[in-house]
């Protein structure tokens, strides 16, 4: 009788502990989820990171609403007192302004407007700085060729500007102690320049 007890303790047991390694597996593998999630970077597409879920096009749609009549000038992700956030610079005719986009909540704040100085008035830095939005390269594609480039480490901050009439995605990359910044053309995928934080 003892021997039935004991075996029949041991199976519910056994069972227990396979139930609770059950979930200790769907837990970890949640948090795997929750770590492959991370590692998937935000793309203009809408994919996001886990800290990051405001799409690229949903920050530019949120500008774009703020200031209809202008042109983006550069484009900024990164970390500011732990959280992302989108920085989005741009300019119409007299005037350039800066919005950040809370790339978690999409709260958006209006952080800079201000008058041109004479010479870039009248449409000038508006056509030298003006950003083509089309035919570019998402985040995660430009990620992956940064993290690719370097060999090791993750992408943690992008910037899109243009310098000398190209326009280029600036990819900090983080692996350890080691910081790469690595430009790439934001339309063609080419690798122009790294530069290693010493």
């Amino acid at each position: 009788m003892k021997k039935i007890i004991i075996v029949g303790l041991s199976a519910v047991v056994l069972v227990g502990l396979a139930g609770c390694g059950s979930n200790s597996d769907d837990s970890s593998g949640s948090s795997s989820t929750q770590k492959t999630s991370q590692s998937v970077k935000v793309s203009s597409e809408g994919e996001t990171r886990a800290d990051v879920n405001v799409s690229v096009a949903d920050a530019i749609k949120a500008y774009q609403e703020a200031y209809p009549d202008s042109d983006i000038t550069s484009i900024d992700l990164e970390t500011s007192l732990g959280k992302y956030l989108y920085k989005i610079e741009g300019v119409d005719d007299d005037k350039e302004y800066e919005l950040r986009v809370d790339a978690n909540t999409k709260a958006v704040s209006k952080e800079r407007e201000e008058n041109l100085d004479a010479e870039d008035r009248n449409g000038v830095k508006r056509t030298e700085d003006k950003l083509d939005l089309e035919g570019l390269l998402s985040i995660e594609q430009v990620s992956d060729i940064a993290e690719k480039h370097v060999g090791k480490g993750e992408a943690v901050d992008w910037s899109l500007d243009k310098d000398a009439g190209t326009m280029y995605w600036e990819v900090k990359v983080i692996a350890g102690q080691d910081e790469t910044e690595v430009k790439i053309d934001a339309t063609s995928g080419e690798v122009l320049e790294t530069e290693i934080d010493d």
